[in-house]
């Protein structure tokens, strides 16, 4: 097991988490130095916020325990390709590195549905590393809504 995949597997944790109070299976987790600055999973449902991502749990989080809301030299580790929100969020807090596992065709931003990586609207660049355990990460979306259906 590599690193990326070590890490992945603490942010699927987080993401039965999210699964086990209801809400969408997806965890994060915020890495530099190689600790944990932070650890989150989705909570739209529980806090009635359409804002409440992983992506952005975790980064509140981290930006508190910093006590600078510029988190640079971090990794964000997270099990879906994150949203056009959270990708906004990672560039102001100008993280270095973006981990996720499983695609989204849906309304991911990293990936090769749609790439705002390689477009000239940032100054910031991350770099992105997608379909880290995303077998594992996708089973466990696809099995929550197989569940709600």
């Amino acid at each position: 097991m590599n690193e990326d995949e070590k890490w992945m597997n603490l942010a699927l944790e987080q993401a039965r988490k999210a699964e086990e109070k209801g809400e969408v299976p997806v965890g994060a987790i915020l890495i530099k130095d190689g600790l944990i600055i932070a650890k989150a999973y989705n909570q739209p449902i529980l806090k009635n916020d359409a804002t409440a991502h992983a992506e952005i749990q975790v980064i509140q989080k981290a930006g508190k325990k910093q006590k600078n809301y510029r988190l640079t030299g971090s990794t964000l580790y997270v099990t879906l390709e994150p949203c056009v929100m959270c990708y906004g969020a990672m560039m102001n807090a100008r993280i270095e590195r973006i981990v996720f596992g499983a695609y989204d065709n849906k309304i991911g931003v990293c990936g090769p549905f749609v790439d705002l990586k390689n477009t000239n609207i940032f100054t910031h660049k991350i770099d992105i590393t997608g379909g880290i355990l995303k077998d594992n990460c996708r089973e466990l979306l696809q099995s929550f809504f197989r569940k709600r259906r």
